[in-house]
């Protein structure tokens, strides 16, 4: 269940400085040889969140202040921030930062609600709130959250394979929930996201290796950006709808 709170407690900057990443120790990458550059980052962001004792809705230190802290190039640090987006940890709200969803590691709580979901009660959870979302989003979206679309829409389109259309797909969702300008609805987005995530790639069966030219959520997508810019939140919302049970008789049969 979603729980709404005021953070519980402040980690200060100088507390991020002397993090410990020196060989051995569990925030440095080198305990992890495996992993990518942006894994190992986005594990240290997770014991940075668990050391800094966050409650729902705490914010995380600017971009800048992480870079300096943590030593990482922006480009790595963007690819953790989008790995904790994706599983549920954290939301970002342009203009006013980055804040948690849960306190410490939310993995392991969208992991047991992913595990105990059906790929079509997950859908039906969509359709419960997605819809309203776009329909907030027609009445509040900003040019900047407008543009923020088009762009996702463009990427989506130029994907050459599937993974790469998928951070598309998701990165054009979630402008429309931040397009609404209501936190609440942003979060509950997010975790229901990083369920949705869990579920669709453990069930989803894929027989090319990009989407086709045609592909329908293109057309899908077109639609429901055509009535947020035209400021028609009866149309998102229906447009939506619509997009959410194409995909639910694409990939689930429902």
């Amino acid at each position: 269940m979603l729980q709404f709170g005021a953070r519980k407690g402040k980690i200060g900057m100088e507390n991020v400085e002397l993090i410990d990443q020196s060989p051995g120790s569990p925030l440095s990458p080198a305990t992890r040889p495996e992993v990518g550059e942006a894994d190992a980052a986005a594990e240290r962001l997770r014991a940075l969140i668990a050391a800094g004792d966050y409650g729902p809705g705490g914010r995380l230190p600017s971009e800048r202040r992480l870079i300096e802290a943590m030593g990482l190039r922006r480009t790595v640090l963007r690819k953790a921030l989008d790995a904790l987006e994706r599983e549920g940890a954290i939301w970002r709200h342009v203009g006013r930062g980055t804040f948690v969803a849960r306190g410490g590691d939310g993995r392991d709580a969208v992991m047991d609600l992913a595990r105990r979901t059906t790929p079509v009660k997950m859908m039906r959870a969509r359709l419960a709130i997605e819809p309203a979302i776009a329909r907030e989003a027609a009445i509040n979206a900003s040019a900047d959250a407008l543009a923020r679309m088009r762009v996702a829409m463009q990427r989506a389109h130029a994907a050459a394979s599937w993974r790469d259309y998928e951070i598309q797909d998701d990165a054009f969702h979630r402008s429309l929930a931040e397009a609404s300008d209501n936190l609440p609805l942003l979060a509950i987005f997010d975790q229901l996201n990083g369920i949705r995530r869990a579920v669709a790639w453990g069930n989803v069966e894929r027989h090319s290796l990009r989407p086709p030219v045609d592909h329908a959520s293109f057309a899908e997508h077109e639609r429901i950006a055509e009535a947020i810019g035209a400021r028609d939140p009866d149309a998102a919302l229906a447009a939506m709808r619509v997009h959410l049970r194409s995909v639910a008789g694409r990939l689930f049969g429902e």
